[in-house]
């Protein structure tokens, strides 16, 4: 008889975390926190259906190091959110996941101490709070879905909600998606592929059953209605960008034909600015011309910004780290951004004010007359 052990042979350890109730117990969500969730659920859902023609933009940090640096910048965006209230619903991009192509950090809910230590109930707790923090300060969050087991924790928090383009073509993201509460944006492929997301609305947009956790911290069967709010976030991919006319109508069609609403997003970073986060601008100012042109089929944008411009790595001493710079993707500096969204403002206002008036008076043409 052999002894040979033949089970989790590459395990070096097990550490049990705290139920996801327990977590939001000692981080509610309050009044304030909901009202702010629920209105940009219903804002993008409005948006989605062509009730409300603004745009919206998810728009921060390619992830979430520094909550404090975060914390700046969701009052730097909560501002600019105001100024440009009338045609874009600003989104804060809050990621705290990060799927990677080979190694690398993978974001503060895996690693919350950028040292491949691996605290992800330290993690957990920091995000958590961050997101309340947000939420109370009137601040609706994006964030992306990468496993099953932590939107049990912080999805009731998020207004939007990505499956990123390495992630878009598992069978697992599609049925998570499809229980998740919020509308979700699936990427193209990273080598530029629509079908690759197009496939994925379908599957997610339909019931499923997947294995997860409950609330409790159980091990559990989820049983999902499926989830209709999606849509397709174009990012470029394989050398090439795809947020051009010709390449956006080429969108167009594909949904068409696949039976969903021409709803599309475009991400100006990735692959459509070429990594470089400079050209960024160029992209929106593309995007922006479009749309004063006549399409009607791009519904929100996606930027990558930050405090600080560019990216670092993470040094072995911590306290050499920069001050809101990211450690992940390469990002566009504040002034960068006021500056992008600002003139997105001022170009489109009169393209959507256009659509808000023929919006209304297709309602009260509509509408049955008074008895």
């Amino acid at each position: 008889m052999h002894n040979r052990k033949n089970d989790n042979l590459n395990i070096c350890s097990e550490k049990a975390l705290l139920a996801p109730v327990k977590l939001k117990e000692q981080y509610p969500l309050g009044k304030a926190a909901l009202s702010t969730v629920l209105h940009g659920q219903t804002t993008i859902k409005n948006i989605l259906a062509r009730n409300d023609p603004r745009l919206f933009m998810v728009i921060g940090p390619c992830s979430i190091h520094d909550v404090e640096a975060a914390r700046e910048y969701a009052q730097r965006l909560k501002k600019l959110a105001d100024e440009v209230r009338e045609t874009l619903f600003l989104v804060m991009r809050v990621y705290f996941e990060k799927p990677r192509t080979r190694v690398g950090w993978q974001g503060l809910i895996n690693d919350p101490h950028l040292d491949n230590s691996g605290h992800m109930e330290a993690g957990l707790h920091l995000a958590r709070k961050l997101l309340v923090d947000l939420a109370n300060m009137g601040i609706p969050v994006a964030g992306e879905a990468l496993d099953v087991i932590s939107p049990q924790y912080v999805q009731d928090l998020y207004t939007w909600t990505a499956i990123g383009a390495r992630t878009a073509e598992s069978q697992t993201h599609r049925r998570m998606a499809s229980g998740l509460s919020s509308a979700v944006g699936f990427k193209n492929g990273t080598d530029g592929n629509l079908s690759v997301a197009i496939n994925a609305m379908h599957s997610a947009a339909n019931p499923a059953n997947f294995l997860s956790i409950n609330s409790a911290g159980h091990v559990a069967m989820i049983r999902t209605k499926g989830n209709s709010r999606t849509h397709i976030v174009v990012r470029g991919g394989g050398g090439h960008s795809n947020y051009d006319a010709d390449s956006l109508a080429a969108c167009e069609k594909l949904l068409a034909e696949a039976g969903f609403p021409q709803n599309i997003m475009v991400d100006c970073s990735h692959g459509n600015s070429q990594g470089d986060p400079s050209r960024q601008e160029n992209v929106l100012k593309d995007v922006t011309e479009q749309i004063i042109a006549g399409n009607q089929s791009i519904v929100g944008l996606m930027l990558e910004s930050n405090l600080e411009q560019g990216k670092q790595s993470i040094p072995k001493d911590l306290s050499n780290l920069r001050y809101g710079v990211s450690v992940t993707d390469a990002c566009i500096d504040w002034k960068t951004t006021e500056r992008a969204v600002r003139q997105a403002d001022e170009r489109l206002q009169d393209t959507l004010l256009s659509r808000r008036t023929r919006k209304q008076n297709s309602i009260s043409t509509t509408a049955e007359p008074a008895k």
